[in-house]
């Protein structure tokens, strides 16, 4: 599979697609997708997109980027374009059927191309991510894409197999595995990252008023300094084995890509997690973020702008949570009394540097059964295996 420059590949398998030189749509335009815009493909074709039934024409992206919603009124907070180069655009004409294809030229899918524009980049930046600077990873890859947008309808015919079959992935598949357990309100985590404690008592924390729990970690595009899927799908499912109620709880993997961008992709993961059949979801500390791009809590503000029942979805906002060594007990400045010197709270870039260098990671922020996998990952790592 290919992959961006700088961030993990997508997990699905290949040997049953077909390539566009020998397949009956070689007569059509070809547009090669890369690895991002695949994932946004798959995710309109699943409906983990509804009601987004193809890339954006322009009147759609305009006020998505402007006021975060589609020309039909329905809320939308971040742009999926698909983004081809001046020649590629010069052979395109409305109403023209185009196959998409990798890299590698397997096809991926089918486009009626209704719209042909060209974004202002830097605009659409501000507007999404609230900063021109390339120093934030979803603008350097906005920045970097090629100017000119085609939008329309999609089709896909054949979804390939996620590399992790044992999980259950399509928004349908959850819909169906959710009424089969009879669960009538259900709460959505996203996560980029392996679940520590702090993770651990926001779900459990809102699991004791709903029926069920999603586990919902992104295993689609993400920056390289992220962990990779596979080494995260380990931790989650030792977590969940002995440590969660299993008929509480149900794994499951989003393929999309990650943005990070902070508030407005909090928004876009809400409306997803929606589509995969939750009723609530949990809105975190920074979610999305990504360095100190965004306030702490921008992302639980953003939801103001949002009639109480525009998403379909219920936000529950949870402030930083950690150990407290006075109160033993994991808590937050909410109901903790006690002195910052009792909290055991890591940063993501602690944790990562305490797993390269080896050093120990306190069991009241991270299971060890969780960091053993850790440690494992970076060990090979630092070896070059």
């Amino acid at each position: 599979m290919t992959r961006e420059k700088g961030g993990h590949s997508l997990p699905w398998a290949e040997d049953s697609m077909k390539h566009y030189d020998s397949s009956p749509f070689s007569s059509l335009m070809p547009v090669i997708l890369d690895d991002r815009t695949i994932a946004d493909l798959y995710q309109i074709a699943t409906g983990a997109y509804a009601p987004l039934t193809g890339f954006l024409e322009e009147a759609d992206y305009l006020l998505v980027c402007s006021d975060m919603h589609l020309t039909s009124g329905a809320p939308w907070p971040i742009p999926i374009t698909l983004a081809v180069d001046e020649d590629v655009a010069r052979h395109l004409h409305l109403d023209q059927e185009i196959v998409l294809i990798d890299s590698h030229h397997l096809i991926r899918g089918r486009m009626t191309v209704t719209s042909i524009y060209r974004p202002n980049l830097r605009r659409e930046a501000k507007w999404v991510y609230h900063t021109t600077d390339i120093s934030h990873p979803g603008v350097r890859y906005l920045l970097s894409r090629k100017p000119v947008y085609i939008g329309g309808p999609v089709s896909v015919d054949h979804i390939p197999e996620l590399a992790y079959a044992s999980l259950i992935w399509r928004p349908s598949d959850v819909r169906r595995a959710i009424s089969e357990r009879g669960f009538k309100r259900v709460v959505g985590f996203q996560t980029r990252n392996p679940i520590h404690r702090a993770h651990e008592y926001i779900q459990k924390t809102a699991l004791e008023t709903l029926d069920g729990l999603l586990i919902h970690p992104l295993v689609g595009p993400t920056k390289d300094d992220d962990i990779p899927p596979a080494v995260r799908i380990k931790t989650y499912q030792r977590v969940i084995d002995k440590w969660y109620r299993k008929d509480r709880v149900l794994l499951a993997a989003y393929t999309g890509a990650m943005r990070y961008a902070g508030p407005k992709e909090a928004v876009l993961h809400a409306i997803v997690r929606r589509n995969y059949g939750c009723t609530h979801f949990i809105v975190g500390r920074d979610h999305g973020g990504v360095g100190q791009f965004y306030g702490p809590y921008d992302a639980h503000h953003i939801f103001d702008q949002f009639g109480p029942k525009e998403l379909g979805i219920t936000p529950l906002f949870f402030e930083d949570a950690f150990y407290c060594r006075k109160c033993q007990a994991m808590t937050s400045a909410k109901t903790c009394p006690h002195d910052e010197s009792y909290w055991v709270r890591l940063s993501g870039s602690e944790v990562r540097r305490r797993l390269k260098e080896g050093e120990p990671i306190p069991e009241e922020f991270m299971r060890k059964d969780v960091s053993e996998i850790l440690y494992h990952y970076y060990h090979f790592k630092r070896q070059g295996l």
